[in-house]
């Protein structure tokens, strides 16, 4: 069913409301449950001891590698966005109820790698069909509520985790857990089903990242092509800085206080955090040059990384949670959208390129992990060791990309 692209002004502004709500619920069971669920659960899986605190990391690394694998792949996949829309929840979903129906570590190490693969795809085609008719009904600013479905479904999964807590284990966490999914996929189901692409938006050119929230949000200093490559790496090491906090922050809170009324707050505020920026990054930045934000959040990022090494506390872990979440899809934002002003005539490449470094930087984190606990007298002293190399990957990049904006101030 092809929906004909008709001119704005015979839509109504609801119906531009529903497809951004619809797209907003797609991204929150993608992101919140799909890839980001295990963080909250995770601390809980140990305290029922069904999991190891290696197998965790291992389990985390097979999810990040599913997602950079989907989004390596989604361009090959032959089906419409609205299709690859329905067909990754509906796998997500599946997903995440037979994680709750078996105890098998190396099964569960296959259905995470399929959640990151499927989200990949979910993000992706999301992206092109909320975008497509955004842009098609003429509501570009309304994107930002499509990608507050990010932080929405953090914070929907770290208050359910927090609830549920004292009142059934983890695996059956997971279970109901799917059980809220598959009605949160109603809306997003219909709604791709009678409302598909129109015809000329009616494809998938190449990952779409959440950075696409508002295109004008600020001008570019430069848009040359120049230093793509230098962007390319500090997107990664982005990933790799950030994906360690929003993985072992509930962990973390956990070692203070073990009662999960209060150490699970920590996902949802990171949730928060992370939905807030997103709905007002675009009017704050109107005047700022990207490249210096982008340092800047860079550098707010590392603060919130290295806290929990040196001081911590629950007061600690609230501020990283905080500064971390508040950063993470500004830092997206602004990534994507430098990347595509320094290489407008063939943008497709570069953001498939960021999308891959991204990827890789958050599979490298739960990997550095691991690798570091056979060296370290402890899982705690490992993750320690790990946050600090990754604050040094986030301080030198901030260094990088604020001498990129002042050299390109100077020409």
């Amino acid at each position: 069913m092809n929906t004909p692209a008709l001119h704005p002004a015979t839509r109504p502004q609801h119906f531009a409301i529903i497809i951004a709500i619809a797209a907003m619920l797609s991204l929150a069971l993608a992101m919140g449950i799909g890839r980001f669920a295990f963080t909250p659960l995770l601390p809980l899986m140990l305290r029922d001891g069904v999991l190891r605190s290696d197998a965790g990391a291992w389990l985390a690394a097979s999810n990040y590698l599913g997602y950079l694998i989907g989004a390596l792949c989604a361009s090959r996949v032959r089906l419409p966005p609205a299709r690859l829309l329905a067909l990754s929840l509906i796998c997500i979903v599946i997903v995440t109820a037979a994680i709750g129906l078996t105890s098998s570590e190396r099964i569960w190490l296959i259905l995470r790698f399929l959640a990151g693969l499927c989200s990949a795809w979910a993000l992706i085609a999301t992206s092109a069909w909320g975008l497509g008719w955004m842009a098609n009904l003429a509501r570009p600013r309304m994107a930002g509520l499509i990608y507050a479905g990010v932080g929405l479904g953090i914070v929907a999964a770290g208050i359910f985790c927090l609830w549920a807590a004292e009142k059934m284990p983890a695996s059956e966490m997971w279970i109901v857990l799917a059980c809220l999914a598959s009605l949160v996929a109603i809306l997003p189901l219909i709604a791709s089903f009678y409302f598909p692409l129109p015809p000329v938006a009616n494809s998938i050119a190449a990952p779409v990242n959440a950075a696409q929230v508002s295109e004008s949000a600020s001008t570019s200093a430069s848009t040359s092509a120049s230093g793509v490559t230098g962007l390319i790496v500090c997107y990664g090491m982005f990933g790799f800085g950030y994906i360690l906090p929003a993985t072992y922050l509930p962990a973390q809170a956990r070692q203070l206080l073990d009662d999960p009324q209060i150490f699970g707050w920590a996902w949802p505020v990171f949730g928060m955090a992370a939905a807030a920026s997103t709905l007002i990054v675009a009017g704050v930045l109107g005047k700022c040059n990207r490249l210096h934000v982008w340092a800047m959040s860079h550098a707010l990022m590392a603060v919130g990384v290295i806290l929990p090494c040196i001081w911590l506390s629950m007061a600690s872990i609230v501020l990283a949670a905080l500064f971390v979440g508040g950063n993470f899809m500004v830092i997206t934002m602004l990534g994507m959208q430098e990347a595509r002003a320094r290489a407008a005539a063939n943008p497709t490449a570069v953001l498939a390129r960021m999308t891959a470094s991204f990827a890789f930087g958050q599979l490298l984190g739960p990997v550095v992990v691991a690798v570091m606990e056979q060296f370290a007298a402890d899982h705690a002293t490992a993750l320690s060791y790990a946050l600090q190399l990754a604050t040094a990957c986030l301080v030198a990049s901030a260094i990088y990309l604020w001498r990129r904006a002042e050299l390109a101030q100077r020409h």
